[in-house]
């Protein structure tokens, strides 16, 4: 297939006329250089895409460039042997929407190097519901058991739970043989999270630590998604050597603690950053998303399905904390 005269795409700009995104119709020149070229099927929307999306975060590093650090689609040319026209590929993170294109267009070109065809037992959409959401889940257990995190340990406490990491990881753990204690301050969703999986529901309203340097372990690690006052309350409450696989800093990016759950309990804190995540890492977690770690709830936790002119909204919702599940993108003939 040639490549396409003219496609839509969300493109965001900051230059003199300000920041700005929106519906533009570009051609494939204008893309990010790549050996892969893929037509894109589906997207996903993360909080980052919302922050990039309207200016109120950071995350560009330079303009213009297309919105959307996930993507999904088929190849239609490829200068690297290991793509042939028609596959099925994805792709997550590594600079997309950051430094280079992203998935919010009817086309996208790829460096072939992180271009991952689609591992069997996923379909396209499936991949975009998990995206990074779920990869970032799925990374954190893979560290947290490369660290030798077992289910003996005890339950694990996953923070942010209604968030899309949050569900995804309720849903991830669970599948993988753990007790999942679900942390989130909307219990009006405690039920939905029971059927995700979660063992326990607990309201962070009504979770009190006491400031001791440690306390009676009641988890065998956690994935938080908050960081600051929680992730300082969640140390000491650790079993020994058990892990924290820590991943967004909802509650603050600062930590007050003390080394007392480190020293005394071998507490390990695994930083987890997906975007960077090297390609054969990258390979094995997917291999996992799509056998015996694949979230067996994903029809329900998508719970939107837009097209590249919704994106607007969901953004302004999303930052506003309406949004609730996984949003995917339907881009060209899937739209």
């Amino acid at each position: 297939m040639s490549s396409p005269s003219a496609f839509r795409a969300f493109r965001i700009h900051n230059d003199a006329a300000g920041y700005r995104g929106g519906i533009e119709t570009i051609d494939a020149d204008t893309l990010s250089a790549g050996q892969v070229l893929v037509k894109v099927d589906y997207s996903s929307i993360n909080y980052k895409d919302a922050l990039a999306g309207t200016g109120k975060g950071k995350i560009l590093r330079q303009y213009p460039l297309n919105g959307g650090i996930d993507l999904a689609g088929h190849v239609v040319a490829s200068t690297d042997p290991a793509f042939r026209e028609g596959d099925a590929v994805l792709c997550t993170g590594t600079g997309l929407s950051e430094t280079r294109d992203g998935g919010y267009a009817e086309y996208a070109r790829l460096d072939s190097v992180w271009a991952i065809h689609l591992p069997k037992g996923l379909s396209l959409r499936e991949s975009m519901i998990i995206g990074t959401a779920g990869f970032t889940a799925a990374l954190a257990l893979l560290r947290m058991q490369d660290n030798r995190q077992t289910p003996a340990l005890g339950p694990i406490a996953v923070t942010g739970a209604t968030g899309g990491v949050g569900m995804l990881a309720v849903d991830i753990f669970s599948r993988a043989g753990y007790a999942v204690h679900a942390i989130s301050g909307k219990a009006a969703h405690f039920d939905f999270l029971r059927d995700l999986g979660a063992a326990e529901c607990i309201d962070r309203h009504q979770l009190a630590f006491n400031g001791k340097p440690l306390d009676s372990a009641r988890f065998g690690g956690a994935l938080d998604n908050v960081g600051g006052a929680m992730l300082a309350g969640l140390l000491p409450l650790i079993a020994p050597y058990g892990n924290v696989a820590l991943c967004g800093n909802a509650g603050g990016i600062g930590l007050e603690s003390t080394v007392m759950p480190f020293i005394l309990r071998g507490v390990s804190l695994l930083g987890i950053a997906s975007a960077g995540t090297a390609r054969d890492i990258r390979d094995l977690v997917w291999e996992h998303l799509a056998g015996d770690w694949k979230p067996q709830h994903l029809e329900r936790i998508a719970t939107r399905e837009v097209s590249l002119d919704q994106l607007p909204d969901v953004f302004a919702r999303m930052l506003a904390g309406e949004s609730f599940g996984r949003t995917v993108v339907r881009i060209g003939e899937a739209a």
